[in-house]
């Protein structure tokens, strides 16, 4: 048995000095962030290693937007997965619209009659989709015979050219990006607003596991990245079910398992569906996405 290390605090002290700090400590919760930096490293310089990155949580209205464009734009990720309502959110910011620093305790009806949406202690103007609206009259024509989801989002990344966005660096980077649930989202709303007035889509919604299948199977080795669950993480876990399993693995969540969600559950039960292998290196980290995600990603720093 090793002995576990205290933490020392050190005037100056760097995050990644930090993270060495907490993997000295090697138990709870710092000794599995600082599991999960070593895994995460691991899965970056394995050139055979393909990255599943699965993203849902109110991950952009936490602030963690540029965290997440930066492991994008260093070209980390070759598959991106996340919920209709974080793409919204990214989308709302890149027609320059803000969210704001509230409080949970606050009146929800006073805040209704001012026009504010509230995600816990996030705040964001409901006039962002006003502006939503506009944009998708605008733009309709141009993605609405994108032949898949991911094609409809590159094309929609495509329309904001320079911004500094998730879906924009998704289309620059050509990063293959799935929103399984995009009609459950204000994007998804839109394109319904839409089809009311008798305009027509072309997109397949199931041509994207064909395209994920097919990248998954060519991949010699596979890590997957969880920030939360629900359907960007199953996305993901069936594509490995179907294609041999992911070799390394890192889960952040607040879920817990008995209750049978896949947001709660572990990585390790899903070895029993071939969904990760049996010598994989994974782990989990039961924290909120906010705190641990800043320190697992600033090890590539």
């Amino acid at each position: 048995m090793e002995e576990v290390k205290h933490i020392k605090l050190r005037k100056n002290q760097k995050v990644t000095e930090l993270l060495k700090e907490m993997e000295a400590s090697g138990v709870m919760g710092a000794g599995r962030i600082a599991r999960a930096a070593k895994i995460l490293k691991k899965m970056v310089h394995n050139k055979e290693c393909k990255i599943f990155f699965g993203v849902a949580g109110a991950m952009v209205p936490g602030g963690m937007k540029n965290i997440l464009i930066d492991f994008l734009k260093k070209g980390y990720v070759d598959v991106f997965v996340t919920t209709g309502a974080n793409l919204t959110h990214d989308l709302v910011e890149a027609l320059n619209f803000k969210h704001y620093k509230g409080s949970p305790s606050v009146n929800d009806y006073e805040l209704y009659k001012k026009g504010i949406d509230r995600i816990y202690d996030s705040f964001m103007p409901n006039k962002a989709y006003e502006k939503l609206e506009d944009f998708f009259d605008k733009n309709f024509e141009l993605i609405k015979n994108s032949e898949d989801i991911t094609e409809f989002l590159w094309a929609i990344g495509k329309l904001l050219k320079e911004k500094n966005s998730i879906l924009g660096v998704c289309y620059r980077k050509k990063i293959p990006i799935f929103c399984p649930g995009i009609a459950d989202s204000g994007i998804g709303l839109m394109v319904w607003g839409r089809i009311v007035q008798g305009k027509n889509i072309k997109v397949n919604a199931f041509e994207d596991l064909k395209r994920i299948m097919e990248i998954s199977w060519q991949a010699k080795k596979k890590g997957v990245i969880y920030v939360g669950g629900g359907v960007p993480k199953n996305y993901i876990q069936q594509a490995m079910q179907l294609t041999g399993g992911a070799d390394y693995g890192i889960q952040i969540t607040t879920d817990r398992p008995e209750y049978g969600g896949s947001s709660g559950a572990s990585l390790k039960e899903g070895i029993s569906w071939g969904k990760l292998k049996r010598n994989a290196e994974f782990v989990d980290v039961v924290c909120d996405a906010t705190i641990a995600l800043p320190l697992i990603f600033s090890v590539l720093y």
